[in-house]
């Protein structure tokens, strides 16, 4: 819906954020109250920040944008900037900090909550001041929010114990028509200058010319990727790029992380339970390396990110970009698994209402996917509204994942919104697809 938020009036605005804000606070405190006390405090790996730190630094967050900025309000615990900077301080040296204990960040957090309802109330959205417009400080907020919550549900997935999540399972897979998809390439509008709470790296919109390519219908399978491991991938210095290679060796990778082999079945763990590897769902816990490497072996290469946005956006048959693979509808349950609706990827070719007009599935959610582009900024790019969110990660470092996951909110989860890691990163719920160059033959 947020594409439409031009048209509300400010009252109607108002009601929309009071209902994201709402939303994103209660599975905050759903990932936080499903474990106690020391599990809260606890560092699950240096990888992640304590559970409570990300709780407190959502408020921080909040604080600092909404009731400071947008509500000139006092500050309500400016002794506590330092600590929930992200800047200021590695995740692995977090848990020293005089963090506040989960009795008092519980209790800073409501009390920011509600200063940022109190100013929401009075807030003039129509003042001409571009932080405010269409409520961007508010959507970006609970974006940041709903980003930290599936950053915990990763910290959910490292942490050991009794499991203490539950959810459905997601719908059914099933066989797809072809398991490649032909794309007659041509010139689309990549990023966006109209969604109103899109972020400064997605923008602004620009036209970019794809030339044509084959990609995968559906995200590579648990055991389409058993294959590769069983074919001895992992020892096979051919897959792998110099960097990939070194990485291999020094981190004595062997398969996805939480896969383990146990009396001679291939096993996975998931938030706490060991189950069979489910062979029909997208693989997921591989770095970029990984993906690379496998991708090479079927004879095929990662998609450029321009390559994988045309597959989820570019409708042939009209010319026209859409917001989303099936069309312009914000996404529901019919589209995608987002949102931690389930907790863990669906099978392959469970969500057909949600492909694009060439047959490409599950673009949106199930698994963040890895493309081979580096982080850098569209032509025009205008750093909004602090250079901190983009501007000092773009660079060689970083490479681009696309689509979201199953924890990724719908807020979050537009077809132009942009995510990086280091290429090493597996803690992340990230999958892929490969594509490649067309044959001769294939190009029509």
């Amino acid at each position: 819906m947020t594409h439409q938020l031009s048209d509300l009036t400010a009252e109607g605005l108002r009601s929309f954020v009071a209902g994201q804000l709402e939303r994103s606070r209660a599975r905050t405190v759903q990932l936080t109250d499903a474990v106690d006390t020391d599990d809260l405090v606890r560092q699950h790996s240096r990888l992640m920040s304590p559970l409570v730190w990300d709780y407190a630094h959502i408020g921080n967050q909040e604080e600092l944008w909404l009731v400071r900025d947008v509500g000139g309000r006092e500050p309500v615990r400016q002794d506590i900037d330092e600590l929930y900077d992200a800047f200021m301080h590695a995740r692995a040296d977090r848990p020293s900090l005089p963090l506040l204990g989960p009795a008092e960040t519980r209790s800073y957090v409501v009390e920011v909550r509600d200063k940022v309802l109190d100013v929401l109330d009075h807030v003039k959205f129509d003042g001409g001041r571009e932080l405010v417009d269409n409520g961007f400080a508010f959507g970006m907020i609970v974006q940041h929010e709903q980003q930290h919550d599936e950053t915990m549900l990763a910290t959910h997935q490292l942490r050991t114990g009794v499991p203490v999540l539950d959810a459905p399972a997601p719908p059914a897979g099933r066989r797809l028509a072809a398991a490649e998809v032909f794309v007659p390439g041509g010139v689309f509008e990549m990023g966006t200058s109209v969604e109103p709470w899109a972020l400064d790296n997605e923008r602004p919109a620009h036209a970019v010319r794809v030339a044509p390519y084959v990609i995968d219908a559906a995200p590579v399978s648990n055991g389409d990727y058993l294959k590769f491991v069983l074919g001895g991938g992992y020892e096979d210095e051919r897959w792998w790029s110099e960097a990939g290679w070194a990485h291999v060796k020094k981190a004595s990778l062997v398969a996805p992380r939480f896969w383990e082999v146990a009396d001679g079945n291939w096993m996975r763990t998931r938030f706490g339970h060991r189950e069979p590897l489910p062979l029909d769902e997208p693989v997921m816990h591989v770095c970029f390396y990984e993906a690379e490497a496998y991708a090479k072996w079927a004879g095929k290469r990662l998609p450029t990110e321009e390559e994988w946005e045309f597959a989820a956006r570019f409708d042939p048959a009209t010319g026209r970009t859409r917001r989303f693979p099936w069309g312009d509808e914000s996404p529901g349950p019919q589209h995608a698994n987002l949102g931690q609706r389930h907790l863990g990827p669906a099978p392959v070719g469970a969500y057909p209402a949600g492909a694009s007009p060439l047959g490409v599935e599950q673009l949106i959610g199930d698994v963040w996917e890895w493309t081979s582009s580096d982080f850098t900024p569209y032509p025009g790019f205008r750093a909004f509204p602090y250079d901190e969110y983009s501007l000092v990660f773009f660079g060689p470092d970083y490479k681009i994942l696309r689509g979201g996951s199953f924890g990724t909110d719908e807020v979050v989860a537009r077809s132009t919104f942009r995510n990086w890691d280091y290429p090493i990163r597996r803690q992340i719920f990230a999958g892929f697809r490969c594509a490649r160059d067309p044959r001769p033959e294939e190009r029509i």
